[in-house]
């Protein structure tokens, strides 16, 4: 009886009598426990039962289970969904990650975090409606239920100590050094590959514009400004905006001649 938390027993509402079992700190296992009470005539009774959940788990409330296609699930995989869900209709504002933009399912639920635990529910219990007949020429005097608990994966705890070991971190890290050796390695391959192959279908187009990449490269590494290339011809500088250039830069000579003589002046009149 370890499985479950809570059992109800409780008769028709005629008889009007119900018997309820808690789990406790201090309870037992126990197989099961018996329930007897004298009676002459057949009654129906409905049992309740409530699985132990560890960790706990909760039913969601109608909405947000269609929306999550979760019924009953753990709090954290509920969390988890909920952001499967952001990331998955890209919710996230894009300036601010902080923010969540809702669509028009997730403005029912204002202020998600805070109200989450009002749309966590308590699971279902299993419920079991048995006729208990008093009728000697009865044979269904036994009743039996298969009903699915969750059990602890026994390779958690060789996975834990496997990946706890040092001895295995040690062997772990020296792989995964090699495995970034060998996706280096296949990257540089791939760029000659690519190299060799744009170059054996246009070898003077290619030729053209890896000169072009070189020379924006050079540019960056040396901060050059403009292109020496093109200023060293002399159409270059019969272009409209060499005229306007011109005309800015002899406007910017003469506020500077003015601004030099108003000092002057005013330098002799004090």
């Amino acid at each position: 009886y370890s499985a479950f938390q809570k059992t109800t027993y409780s008769k028709g509402r005629e008889q009007g009598c119900s018997l309820k079992w808690h789990r406790t700190p201090t309870t037992q296992e126990t197989d099961g426990f018996q329930v007897k009470r004298p009676g002459d005539v057949s009654v129906r009774c409905t049992l309740l039962l409530m699985l132990d959940y560890q960790p706990p788990q909760f039913k969601l409330d109608p909405r947000l289970a269609r929306l999550l296609g979760i019924h009953t699930q753990t709090r954290s995989c509920i969390i988890q969904a909920l952001w499967q869900y952001v990331k998955t209709n890209k919710l996230q504002d894009s300036h601010d990650k902080e923010y969540i933009n809702c669509d028009k399912y997730f403005q029912q639920f204002s202020e998600i975090p805070q109200r989450l635990t009002n749309l966590l529910l308590p699971p279902d219990p299993i419920v079991i409606n048995h006729v208990i007949s008093v009728d000697p020429n009865d044979q269904k005097k036994t009743a039996c239920y298969d009903i699915d608990v969750e059990v602890e994966d026994p390779l958690k705890s060789q996975m834990s100590s496997f990946l706890l070991s040092t001895a295995n971190q040690q062997e772990i890290a020296s792989l995964d050094n090699k495995i970034h050796e060998t996706i280096e390695s296949i990257n540089q391959l791939k760029i000659q590959r690519d190299f060799m192959l744009s170059f054996s279908r246009d070898p003077k187009g290619y030729i053209q514009d890896w000169l072009k990449s070189q020379s924006r490269d050079l540019k960056l590494m040396t901060d050059v400004v403009g292109n020496p290339e093109e200023e060293r011809r002399a159409e270059f500088y019969h272009e409209p905006w060499s005229q306007e250039a011109v005309s800015r830069y002899f406007y910017c000579k003469i506020q500077q001649r003015r601004q030099e003589l108003e000092q002057a002046l005013a330098v002799r009149n004090t």
